[in-house]
């Protein structure tokens, strides 16, 4: 069937709550899709950072396929063996006490905020329905009611309220900023560590480790949200290591199955996440074993084919061969490992018309905050792939 025929089926039956580009994907494998019509592109979004691994890689789906065939769900009403195998492989590779798994970053997002909630008052004290946690402008930590509610995109909090108190939002990157904002009813600083969705924005060298003495110093709880950032993406298993510090709470998702299934998790010191009893918080799907089964090779792969260290390299290699680009509509190029953005000047009018131009040359992309063009490939992408990807964007980038 033609393009258009899917694309009128998706306005006609769905909700029309994205604006894709015009490629019907139907096939993956590695750093290739292919849409309906035969056409072959490189993916540079890698479902936003959740195939670093790669589109179907083999292991992860002959993993799932075993799964499948034993014991897709048991709920958590239950014990299965998958389990408590990955809670002791995801802590130690990680440096964790305890995990909490859940099914997507919002609902991590969504298991973090009840905890951090709860030790501020069975342990800080904080009275009763008073606690805050403090945010960062430009954020972005998923969909929720609650979580659009400490949004700074007026878009997503525009016809979504009442919205949950318990919030203050200070400038990204902005250490002091924090201080000044703590409270004694101050349970958390919840933090992406570059945030993605507000166009790549790395913050000042040394900003986490700020971040990290601050929350020590008046005992809030450190949450870092690497959901986009983490498992590999930076160069970095998490992208707190560049700075060498460990949050209390890390929350991850997206690669965590490697695209296969929905899996996210909350990462944990004992402290906070040992505040839960029997009762407190659950998911029907959170922890099932064919989810679990996924990530746990996920996991595995990611360190054992070098994919972190990959990324680093292709990083650099990428953001400086970008940043050669002497176009006159880039304003700025900026990332750190294979999480990169190309900032244009307004005059350019818009990421949109470049990912389109881009699409057209076999490349998918897919512009941020109206005027970045976000690029992340899977982290197995070779140099090669990059000339080829870079020689199409330089073209686009000087020539539309």
């Amino acid at each position: 069937m033609a393009t258009q025929h899917f694309i009128d089926l998706e306005k006609q039956y769905g909700a029309h709550n994205y604006a894709p580009l015009d490629v019907v994907i139907t096939k993956g494998q590695g750093i290739w899709v292919e849409d309906v019509e035969g056409n072959r592109y490189m993916d540079c979004l890698s479902a936003y950072s959740a195939v670093n691994q790669g589109h179907c890689h083999p292991k992860i789906a002959a993993a799932m396929k075993e799964q499948i065939d034993k014991l897709t769900l048991a709920s958590r009403a239950f014990r299965n063996d998958q389990l408590g195998l990955f809670y002791k492989e995801l802590c130690e590779l990680t440096n964790s006490h305890m995990v909490l798994p859940m099914n997507s970053g919002a609902e991590a997002v969504e298991s973090a905020i009840k905890a951090v909630r709860k030790w501020g008052y069975f342990e800080k004290k904080v009275p009763a329905d008073q606690a805050e946690i403090i945010v960062c402008e430009n954020n972005f930590h998923g969909r929720t009611v609650t979580i659009v509610g400490f949004s700074t995109e007026e878009q997503y909090r525009d016809g979504f309220g009442p919205f949950t108190p318990g919030f203050k939002v200070i400038p990204f990157g902005d250490a002091q900023a924090l201080e000044t904002a703590i409270t004694p009813n101050t349970v958390a600083f919840l933090v992406e560590p570059i945030q993605g969705e507000a166009g790549i924005i790395v913050p000042p060298k040394g900003y986490l480790r700020d971040v990290r003495r601050i929350c020590t110093e008046h005992n809030i709880v450190m949450i870092t949200d690497e959901i986009q950032t983490g498992l590999g993406r930076t160069g970095k298993l998490l992208a707190e290591e560049h700075e060498g510090v460990e949050a209390d709470l890390t929350l991850i998702g997206k690669a965590l199955s490697g695209g296969f299934y929905p899996v996210s998790a909350v990462l944990s010191n004992k402290a906070v996440l040992g505040t839960f009893q029997p009762g407190d918080h659950g998911s029907t799907f959170g922890g099932n074993p064919l989810g679990v089964a996924a990530a746990r090779m996920a996991l595995k792969i990611l360190v054992e084919e070098g994919m972190i260290e990959n990324a680093a390299k292709m990083g650099n290699y990428m953001l400086s061969s970008l940043g050669e680009i002497d176009s006159p509509y880039i304003k700025e190029v900026r990332g750190v490992g294979l999480l990169i953005g190309a900032e244009l000047h307004p005059e350019a009018g818009g990421a949109r018309r470049f990912c389109e131009a881009l699409m057209g040359k076999g490349l998918l992309c897919k512009e941020t905050h109206e005027h970045v063009i976000r690029f992340a490939p899977p982290l197995i992408v070779t140099k090669n792939d990059l000339d080829w990807a870079l020689e199409r964007i330089e073209d686009v980038l000087l020539n539309l």
